[in-house]
């Protein structure tokens, strides 16, 4: 088969499903291998923008889909969907970093980080599908984990959870939490036993101003 008509078959596929489809279906499909499909996509992607139009092709872990480009949005959303554009608050966004850096993390570990119940803002994001069901975690209860979907990959675009920003640096204090109003930039990431020494300091000097006390 010609390679255009090859490319016009895998514009057709990605199409006609309207969802994510995964290289193997596509490696099925056409009876080619994972390489030379992930090159004729390449091809089909760049053939999108240099032809300015109005598709693009993402790439969500290891599956395609086609989709609007993003500047276009404004023009689009009016036309097919009527309700409140989806407005995510500052709690539901701190939320969201909390889960997407920590996949399968239960309830209880994301208010044990946020200090606040998260009932509503998590249901908000199940609501939204940019949070799912990871399954239940082996410990006393069986409590939920949730992670990320690939729809919030597709609205952040992100291939992958490893295009996440890397996390500042940080330092721990004598409870060993992460002191946010003290975090190091530009120091490197301190090694495990650095980490212990500095507790241990912290709490010499604790005490030290207790007995002074």
């Amino acid at each position: 088969m010609e390679r255009e008509k090859l490319k016009g078959v895998i514009e057709a596929i990605l199409f006609a499903a309207g969802r994510e489809v995964n290289i193997n279906e596509l490696m099925s499909a056409l009876e080619l291998s994972s390489e030379e499909i992930i090159e004729l996509l390449q091809e089909l992607k760049l053939d999108y923008e240099k032809e300015d139009r109005g598709l693009d092709i993402v790439r969500i872990n290891e599956s395609y889909q086609i989709c609007t480009k993003k500047e276009y949005y404004e023009y689009i959303y009016p036309i097919f969907d009527k309700r409140a554009k989806p407005n995510l608050s500052n709690a539901a966004l701190e939320t969201l970093a909390i889960i997407a850096y920590n996949p399968r993390i239960t309830r209880a570990e994301i208010e044990s980080i946020r200090g606040v119940n998260s009932d509503g803002t998590l249901y908000k994001l199940l609501d939204y599908n940019l949070i799912e069901d990871a399954g239940k975690l082996d410990a006393p209860g069986r409590p939920v984990t949730y992670k990320v979907t690939s729809e919030f990959l597709r609205m952040f675009g992100l291939e992958s959870l490893k295009e996440l920003p890397e996390l500042p640096r940080y330092k721990l204090d004598e409870n060993r939490q992460i002191v946010i109003d003290e975090i190091l930039e530009e120091a490197p990431m301190p090694e495990r036993e650095e980490n212990e020494n500095n507790v241990n300091e912290i709490d010499s000097f604790i005490k030290e101003n207790e007995n002074e006390q």
